[in-house]
């Protein structure tokens, strides 16, 4: 394991993976970031045209039902 960070360490930032890298972790943050991507892909919510928070909260449900309703 010292001998992976050091070699990561000389390469620089071509090194790869660092050398404590969690798969579990990673797998997890990936659950993550798939919907919140989705959803990002809604118009009005990438967009963030809601000035007030109630309308914010009521477009990000509607895409997210409209996320969850599609086949």
């Amino acid at each position: 394991m010292k001998d992976q960070r050091t070699n990561c360490e000389r390469r620089g930032s071509k090194g790869g993976r660092p050398a404590g890298f969690d798969s579990q972790t990673h797998k997890r943050r990936n659950e993550v970031e798939r919907p919140i991507n989705r959803l990002k892909n809604s118009r009005a919510v990438a967009t963030r045209y809601d000035k007030r928070a109630y309308l914010c909260h009521g477009t990000v449900t509607t895409a997210t039902i409209r996320l969850w309703l599609r086949p």
